[in-house]
């Protein structure tokens, strides 16, 4: 299995999710990859932007545990992928390089964790989003609860994750959650653009105003993510969440008990 495609041109690193066969679901090769990638990108000096978005534009990644997956994994290896995610997102998140999304096609489920793990979202118009993990029977484990009130808020987070609704680009703008919606051929260029603003000025400046900006918020973080995973694991297994996955597989609606 091949990762992403990885390039450095200048002071601006590039990551592209381009495996559309599989419509770039982040399995866990994909994961350890960019985790790599993120933790030789911490210690590279002359680096300031990452870019991370998806080949063409039409998927930006359907996430990292579809129904017909979760079928095919044991519950502890489950959970060993939540951990892994969680891992490669805090590693973006933590990197001092700026981390610019590109939407280029549908986010779905765990790639929505992946992008509140950028510091900037920029979406095409045609761009539509969602978290159905309430839908399966369960909830996003590996950082949407955490990180998503920082960024539009508690009861639209609520009213997103509680529902599972999927939201288009316009709706993600309005809320907050992408800086900036461009037509659909346009996320390429303007990510390009915002990247070389940056990456043009000072490296002190913009390292320096990213971990200003981080640093007033870390503390609450932890302990969410710790309450994150402890109920994330619980949650595996429930009644519930075998309900959920079966009734998805099934065609049918989920009959779940709270147990």
């Amino acid at each position: 299995m091949t990762g992403p495609d990885f390039r450095i041109e200048g002071r601006i690193a590039k990551i592209v999710l381009d495996r559309p066969e599989s419509q770039n679901l982040l399995s866990q090769h994909l994961l350890s990859s960019l985790r790599t990638i993120a933790n030789d990108l911490a210690a590279n000096p002359d680096i300031q932007v990452l870019t991370i978005t998806g080949e063409g534009n039409e998927c930006f990644s359907t996430g990292i545990l579809t129904p017909a997956l979760r079928g095919e994994l044991a519950k502890d290896q489950v959970l060993q992928l939540i951990r892994l995610a969680n891992e490669t997102f805090d590693a973006i998140e933590a990197l001092p390089q700026i981390v610019i999304a590109g939407l280029n096609g549908y986010v779905r489920a765990g790639a929505v964790e992946l992008i509140l793990a950028c510091d900037i979202r920029i979406a095409g118009d045609h761009v539509r989003l969602s978290s159905p993990e309430a839908k399966w029977g369960g909830f996003p484990g590996a950082g949407a609860p955490v990180r998503l009130p920082d960024i539009i808020g508690v009861g639209r987070t609520l009213e997103l994750l509680c529902t599972g609704r999927e939201i288009d680009a316009i709706e993600m703008e309005r809320i907050g959650l992408v800086e900036r919606v461009v037509p659909k051929d346009g996320v390429h260029a303007e990510i390009d653009r915002l990247a070389h603003a940056i990456a043009a000025n000072g490296p002190l400046a913009t390292r320096g105003t990213k971990r200003i900006v981080r640093s007033r918020k870390e503390s609450g973080f932890r302990a969410a993510r710790e309450l994150s995973d402890a109920l994330r694991a619980a949650l595996e297994w429930t009644h519930d969440v075998d309900e959920g996955i079966a009734a998805v597989r099934e065609g049918r609606k989920p009959r779940f008990t709270g147990k």
